[in-house]
């Protein structure tokens, strides 16, 4: 009873808080991170650390894979895989995300976590599931020409003879970052392994993990199934959660869409929509990359960006920030030659954005993120009208029929198949495909119809 007493006050001071995220829903998540960051309330990397589940997205009624009350099969399962004592809260108002982050700490207090149904910032509130393995920190510091301290996790080198083998701590068992599968078969560990040939012709274990959708720092419904032999990936499957299709316009392609609509948008508000989604996907590539202090930092500015700050305090905010990232030699390390992307390639899977002007590696795209985060954040308060000759968002070209993340994620399995096991988390970071894409219907005679 002790014990329990004081996990519960654990809990109460600062909860671990695991999100789980539906495509269509990046304006509800954003208002989450920005809450939790306020209230200093850390993320979980697995169901094992979660003390509060916060569901974001519309709940979409019944369909393919939910209950009656809307609930996915994945977030159910998610749900019961978090120990007590925990709560959890839907959210599916921006503007009510502090609510329901207040409300499930009083369900923590309460003790609701006991009981079927709580109640969040929208009435009932859901619980669902995937599991994700341990997240374990290896701390490392940079310490660059300057003398800048650099709060990067470096990750043990085996022998220092395999450059990109060690990017992470992922192992087979427990990942830095986690991952698991979504149908709920890894809850005691990874499924059996089969044989097979390798790519040299030795006999090694088949091993089949899916990835996703619940990870921290992942694409919001991706779900990857993976085929490995060792720690080589041999196929790669894409699978992206199903979604009820939204006539809303991806948030972070909102402005280029309306103005498309003939509404009058400036290239000062676009360029701000710019500039916080490229800081958005940099925060996961640094996250992933293991240099949190780095993510965390990006994501505030992100944040500020969204919340109106001048051209003027972006500029300052991210030139530093854009500095210490080309000065990380780790960084660079960690990330040069993996899902290597020449543009010719590019073009002929359809990729428009940010991986097409690259024509390179994780690291270039990288780069190209950063170029763009400092010339958007310079024009955040133009006043003149978006130009709509070509509709160009933060991943591509939005006046074709095929969704920019649609070729991203067509061009995910031939990137990471051959690739080590612990670099197909950043190489998809470094690709950050929008799953709002997929599930955005517009309405007949606008800029494109797909789903």
């Amino acid at each position: 009873m002790e014990l329990r007493r004081a996990l519960v006050r654990a809990a109460v001071s600062r909860p671990g808080v695991l999100l789980a995220v539906y495509p269509g829903a990046t304006r509800q998540r954003l208002a989450v991170e920005a809450e939790l960051a306020r209230r200093g309330w850390p993320c979980a990397s697995g169901p094992a650390e979660t003390d509060l589940l916060v569901i974001v997205g519309d709940r979409g009624g019944e369909g393919e894979g939910r209950d009656e009350g809307g609930e996915s099969d994945w977030v159910a399962g998610l749900w019961q895989g978090i120990p007590a004592p925990k709560a959890r809260v839907w959210v599916t108002d921006p503007e009510r995300a502090g609510d329901a982050l207040a409300s499930g700490l009083a369900d923590l207090k309460r003790g609701e976590h006991e009981n079927h149904h709580a109640h969040g910032a929208h009435g009932a509130h859901d619980e669902h599931h995937e599991h994700h393995e341990h997240h374990e920190h290896h701390e490392h510091h940079e310490h660059h020409e300057h003398h800048e301290h650099h709060e990067h996790h470096e990750h043990q080198q085996d022998g220092g003879t395999a450059p990109h083998s060690d990017h992470s701590s992922h192992d087979m068992h427990g990942g830095h970052h986690g991952h698991a599968g979504h149908d709920m078969g890894l809850i005691e560990g990874l499924p059996m392994a089969d044989r097979a040939d390798d790519r040299d012709g030795l006999r090694l274990d088949v091993l089949h993990v899916p990835l996703g959708p619940v990870l921290a720092d992942w694409p919001a419904g991706l779900i990857l199934h993976l085929t490995l032999q060792g720690d080589i990936v041999q196929e790669v499957t894409v699978e992206p959660v199903t979604t009820p299709p939204s006539p809303s316009p991806p948030f972070w392609d909102e402005p280029w869409l309306r103005a498309a609509s003939r509404e009058h948008i400036s290239r000062g508000d676009a360029a701000r929509r710019l500039c916080a989604a490229h800081l958005d996907s940099l925060g996961r590539f640094f996250a992933v990359a293991g240099w949190d202090d780095m993510a965390a930092r990006i994501r505030h500015v992100r944040d500020r960006a969204l919340a109106g700050a001048t051209a003027a305090e972006l500029t300052s905010l991210v030139r530093p920030l854009i500095r210490r990232a080309k000065r990380s030699r780790t960084l660079r390390w960690l990330t040069t030659g993996l899902g290597t992307l020449p543009a010719e390639q590019a073009r002929q899977r359809g990729v428009t954005g940010p991986a097409l002007v690259a024509d390179g590696d994780a690291y270039s795209r990288m780069l190209v993120w950063l170029e763009a985060v400092g010339r958007s954040a310079a024009a955040c308060d133009v006043t003149e009208a978006l130009d709509t000759a070509e509709v160009v968002g933060p991943r591509g070209r939005l006046d074709t029929p095929v969704p920019p993340s649609r070729a991203l994620l067509d061009s995910l399995p031939r990137l990471l198949e051959g690739t080590e096991f612990a670099c197909a988390r950043i190489i998809v970071a470094s690709l950050d495909p929008d799953l709002d894409e997929l599930t955005h219907v517009p309405a007949p005679g606008t800029v494109h119809s797909h789903g």
